[in-house]
């Protein structure tokens, strides 16, 4: 596999948190020679953007198998039930708003990646691809994510 960073974030969060991305407002700077790729993209409310969460670290001992969040409450889970940042893989993938597009930048928000990350894709977002009716997930889920976007 060989990805090669299209652009980066610049955000004002530098480490990541566990709470409060719904309102983070931050831009996706793609490298120029990309810029014309954006063309019909500011149309859409919604993007998606594919990222490398490139300070997160691996630890299959440690990783693998663990509670989100590290917290006690919750139940161990395997890192493929679980949207935590140490994967084997470190890929994220965050739905966000679209605030507008300017040549090469484009300003999110709820783009829950830290300064200087770097973007592999944008993607728009599409309803009926991106979007489920009606999942179903564990309770622990809507517990975590009840901070995780607070501030929009």
């Amino acid at each position: 596999m060989n990805c090669k960073p299209i652009g980066f974030v610049k955000s004002p969060f530098k480490e990541g948190v566990d709470e409060g991305w719904g309102g983070v407002v931050s831009e996706v700077h793609l490298d120029t020679q990309y810029a014309d790729g954006l063309l019909g993209i500011g149309a859409f409310s919604h993007i998606i953007v594919v990222y490398e969460m490139h300070k997160a670290t691996w630890d299959i001992a440690a990783d693998l198998v663990r509670r989100p969040q590290g917290r006690a409450e919750f139940p161990l889970l395997g890192i493929f039930a679980q949207r935590a940042k140490h994967r084997p893989n470190p890929v994220g993938i965050t739905a966000v708003k679209l605030l507008g597009v300017e040549g090469n930048v484009l300003k999110v928000q709820g783009l829950d990646a830290i300064d200087g990350t770097p973007v592999i894709d944008i993607k728009p977002y599409y309803p009926a691809f991106d979007r489920v009716e009606a999942p179903r997930t564990p309770d622990w889920v809507d517990k975590v994510m009840a901070v995780y976007f607070s501030g929009e």
